[in-house]
């Protein structure tokens, strides 16, 4: 009996899944005290979404000063708010998006006087990327190579239902270009007899016109 070497299928799980990997945006950016900054992100409908944030504190090894705090809040383009936090310095939010459309993460620095400028570390993941494998890892007792099976599994049906997702999209956006396109010609006729209309009236003005003067 030959057995097949499990090495390159795993080296093949290991370079395809990044590629098969849903959203995931971690980034640091710097808020003025008394100013907004909205982050979004296109979540799809049923989908697992988990951010993190903190302020980033500019003395190590100290207290993080009180006056480096954040308002943030969460919610869907239709406006349902998901995640609200007052006045942090640190938070996290977890939630499976009820309805598709672009989420919006807003983060507010309360005021400071004189000025102050935060740095914030913002992470969040939807998808198989909010999925946590070291639990998944613990509790199923599986090895490595499993484990990132497993991850490709979830990478590729969680394309899957975004081709499909898409899909919808473009029939929509398809549907809305035909729509557009039917309202346009019906624009272009009624603009056309519009314009006919106005010529005829000045002809028959001029003709009236040079009636009276006996012109013609």
């Amino acid at each position: 009996m030959v057995w097949a070497n499990p090495r390159p299928l795993l080296h093949l799980s290991l370079l395809l899944l990044p590629f098969f990997s849903s959203s995931t945006q971690s980034l640091r950016f710097e808020l003025q005290s008394g100013h907004t900054k909205c982050i979004s992100e296109d979540i799809k409908s049923n989908s697992m979404t988990v951010g993190k944030y903190l302020i980033v504190n500019p003395n190590e090894g100290q207290p993080l000063p009180d006056s480096h705090r954040i308002t943030v809040r969460v919610t869907s383009s239709y406006g349902n708010n998901y995640h609200y936090g007052d006045r942090v310095q640190t938070g996290q939010f977890a939630f499976a998006a009820a309805e598709a459309g672009d989420y919006m993460s807003c983060f507010w620095a309360i005021d400071h006087n004189p000025p102050i400028t935060l740095t914030v570390d913002f992470d969040w993941k939807t998808g198989v990327a909010a999925k946590d494998w070291s639990n998944v890892a613990k509790k199923g007792q599986i090895d490595v190579m499993e484990l990132e099976l497993r991850k490709l599994q979830d990478s590729v049906a969680s394309i899957h239902d975004e081709m499909f997702y898409l899909r919808e999209r473009e029939e929509e956006m398809q549907e809305l270009n035909r729509a557009t396109n039917n309202r346009m010609f019906w624009l272009s006729l009624l603009s056309l007899f519009v314009c006919l209309a106005v010529a005829g009236l000045q002809l028959w003005h001029l003709k009236t016109f040079f009636e009276k003067k006996k012109l013609i």
